[in-house]
């Protein structure tokens, strides 16, 4: 039965959406024991020389512990912890970086901008969630395209690999080098170039942070349609080459409708000037569209036009309880009728995600403490009119409550209870991590059959495992996290393949918004036809024939080398 007397806890929430500017995720905190690595003898090489050697690097998502110190001679060590890990050979096509080679690019960017620091180079080699580690030697910091291109040309005609890197956020070891690929990171390039008011179309370059994005967006009056909780620290060409989704996708869309234009670099120092700032333009291809979500693997973003809505006054958060994940797919479809144009998101977690967050995530509180419920809904609404989005509030939650689709609820009265709601949801990954082992996986399934996955795993798992899952539901993107007190190749041979044959089974998508990557690669059949990945691999050979940008990731060794 519905909890009838929690209808009086309902209370309009009257303030700024800089609600936006205060959600944050804290990046999760460094793994206990987590070593770091030193790096094997540099052989001398020539391009199209065979240095024989292999890497070992995980097959699945998940955080590297303790384990066996794996090392190879003229390439990267990689800490491996699974005897499922998979075997990478460093492309033999591929020079070794020397004393010239630092000559040159201090040539081009002064000594300052060529990072050789042991230091420096150990945060650049290393994702932030110390997933991946390469053995990268050197750091290259650009101020401008023309010193993109010119590092691009050089790097090819002498076969030197490359990895581009912006706010080095992803999670699938697409934005950290392999093995000892040349690291070019954009942070320099971090200049808001225009923006229009009138039609809100904003122009910059690819190292600007997120955050920094949204915050000029509401000084100026209007809103960044991406929003991550990564924001602090990502950056905009790293999110146009991830095509990433985030938590606005429901309401604006995604990076292949709000990006106008882009400037990008060929792997030959090509400049491909696509910056337009028009609505409208059918002259030819839209060629825009094949570097946003390539993951850096076809050129180099430096530059991004963007279309931006205007910043509306009226923002309401409510996070609400219901009994089963049937009531959570009505509730969805009486949002969407009801709610229409105001509903800016529409996130769940289930009871498990709770529970995690509740005993492992600081700052955590149940907004609902009479009880613990099976699932949890965070509705969102933006509009402009706060009588009227009230009245039509209100009235989609008197129609869920009547029609038994919510259990229990709660609307944020002030800008901190809205912010505790986004706490709890976007806290899971780092509640996770301080849970101990996690598998994750990041998957689009239809929304019918999105929870199915998450209750035959826990079937398949027993009590050996604990199946944690929550995600956009709006947008049918699923995160899947398998919590275990540590990594075990039992619990790993029960998830995989079988997550990912069952996500191609129901056809799904293995990745809806973290990429590929190095960790999918060579899982992309699972979502993508053989032609279909020839066709990319086709493309891939058109602009990179060398293969220096971002080896190793996004297409699978039987196309890619």
């Amino acid at each position: 039965m519905v909890n009838w007397n929690w209808k009086a806890t309902f209370r309009l929430i009257k303030r700024s959406p800089n609600l936006f500017l205060e959600r944050r995720c804290t990046p999760p905190a460094v793994v206990p024991g987590f070593r770091g690595f030193s790096s094997g003898s540099t052989a001398k090489s020539q391009c199209n020389t065979f240095h024989g050697t292999k890497r070992i690097f995980p097959v699945s998502d998940y955080v590297e512990t303790a384990g066996i110190c794996i090392g190879m001679q003229g390439g990267v060590q990689r800490q491996c912890y699974s005897s499922l890990a998979g075997l990478v050979n460093r492309n033999p096509r591929f020079s070794t970086l020397n004393d010239e080679d630092i000559r040159y690019f201090e040539g081009i960017l002064g000594n300052k901008n060529v990072i050789q620091d042991e230091e420096r180079l150990i945060a650049a080699n290393t994702d932030w969630m110390h997933k991946y580690k390469g053995s990268s030697k050197l750091l290259l910091l650009p101020q401008s395209t023309d010193e993109v291109s010119q590092i691009l040309k050089y790097c090819n005609s002498r076969c030197l690999a490359v990895v581009p890197q912006g706010g080095n956020t992803g999670l699938v070891g697409g934005s950290v080098p392999v093995c000892d690929e040349v690291i070019i990171n954009l942070s320099l390039m971090n200049k808001i170039l225009s923006f229009d008011k009138v039609s809100g179309i904003l122009v910059c370059e690819a190292g600007c942070i997120l955050e920094n994005i949204i915050t000029f967006l509401d000084n100026e009056g209007f809103v960044m349609p991406l929003d991550l909780g990564a924001k602090g620290s990502c950056q905009i060409g790293g999110n146009v080459s991830t095509n990433a989704g985030g938590l606005r996708l429901l309401r604006y869309g995604s990076l292949h409708g709000n990006v106008l234009g882009l400037e990008a670099v060929l792997a030959n120092g090509t400049v491909i000037d696509m910056l337009k700032t028009l609505r409208k333009d059918n002259t030819g291809y839209d060629l825009k569209h094949l570097f946003i979500g390539s993951e850096g693997s076809l050129g180099i973003v430096t530059k991004v036009s963007i279309l931006t809505p205007p910043k509306l006054s009226s923002v309401n958060a409510a996070f609400l309880a219901c009994k089963d994940y049937i009531s959570i797919q009505k509730l969805l479809q009486e949002a969407k009728r009801r709610l229409g144009e105001i509903l800016s998101a529409f996130e769940f977690l289930d009871g498990q995600s709770m529970n995690l967050v509740l005993n492992h995530l600081e700052g955590a509180r149940n907004p609902l403490p009479a009880s613990m419920h099976n699932f949890y809904v965070l509705i969102e609404t933006t509009g402009s009119d706060e009588s009227f989005d009230k009245q039509k509030l209100e009235a989609f939650l008197l129609h869920s409550m009547e029609n038994e689709l919510i259990s229990d609820g709660v609307l944020a009265q002030d800008i901190n209870q809205a912010s505790s709601f986004w706490h709890l949801r976007e806290g899971i990954p780092e509640a996770l991590m301080r849970a101990g082992a996690v598998y994750k996986y990041d998957l689009s399934i239809t929304v019918e059959k999105l929870y199915d996955l998450a209750e035959e795993m826990r079937t398949r798992l027993g009590n050996v495992a604990n199946v944690v899952a929550y995600g956009h539901l709006g947008d049918g993107n699923l995160h899947l996290n398998i919590s275990a007190p540590q990594y075990d190749d039992k619990v790993l041979s029960q998830i995989e393949p079988y997550v990912y044959e069952w996500t191609s089974k129901h056809r799904g998508s293995i990745s809806a918004e973290h990429g590929l990557g190095l960790m999918k690669a060579n899982k992309i059949f699972y979502s993508q036809s053989h032609e279909t990945v020839q066709l990319m691999a086709s493309i891939k050979n058109l602009l990179d024939p060398n293969k220096i940008l971002n080896p190793y990731k996004v297409l699978p060794d039987s196309v890619s080398s």
